[in-house]
């Protein structure tokens, strides 16, 4: 245990177990508030627990302190902070004489909706571009007929909603002041 985690157990300890009973709950809280974001955005669970710890701390942590609070399993962990390194939203810092690195939540709105707008959305939408071709090259190598129109018509909405996204992207990450 380091210097700094030692005077953060003291200071909760000497504000009595109310205290601390109450930093847990907000603790687990926003655990749990970055973990149904998570769920929501089609990622992992885990995902979303880690940052909702990283955030929740005032100190950076170390992967290992995250499995043990979170209890989850170092595969687990280990595929978090990779997934949250690639999004953008964990910092690492590494502390003199401690050859484990720590993690602390990146907490600029910008660099997060970018980072999940660039490793996320932006090939899931090429992807969906490539599969509507492909989609409409099918339905139009069907007989004509009230099931071709019907199919035609759906690819084309599918088509008009693809585009419309691929045009608030940009706007969206101008707004934020992200890259593309």
């Amino acid at each position: 245990m380091n210097s700094a985690h030692f005077y953060v157990i003291i200071i909760v300890m000497s504000m009595g177990s109310e205290a601390s009973d109450e930093i847990l709950s907000l603790e687990k809280q926003m655990v749990s508030y970055f973990s149904d974001g998570a769920k929501l955005l089609g990622l992992p669970k885990s995902v979303g627990e880690m940052y909702g710890l990283l955030y929740s701390s005032r100190e950076p942590l170390a992967m290992d302190e995250m499995v043990q609070r979170l209890e989850i399993s170092k595969g687990s962990a280990s595929q978090g902070i990779k997934m949250l390194r690639t999004l953008g939203a964990v910092l690492e810092e590494n502390k003199p004489g401690d050859r484990k690195t720590y993690y602390k939540a990146d907490v600029e709105l910008k660099r997060l909706v970018g980072g999940f707008i660039k490793e996320e959305i932006r090939p899931h939408m090429e992807s969906g571009s490539r599969k509507l071709k492909a989609l409409e090259g099918d339905v139009d190598a069907l007989p004509a007929g009230e099931e071709k129109e019907f199919l035609l018509e759906r690819v084309e909405r599918l088509e008009r909603w693809s585009k419309r996204v691929q045009m608030v992207l940009p706007l969206l990450q101008k707004f934020l002041g992200t890259k593309s």
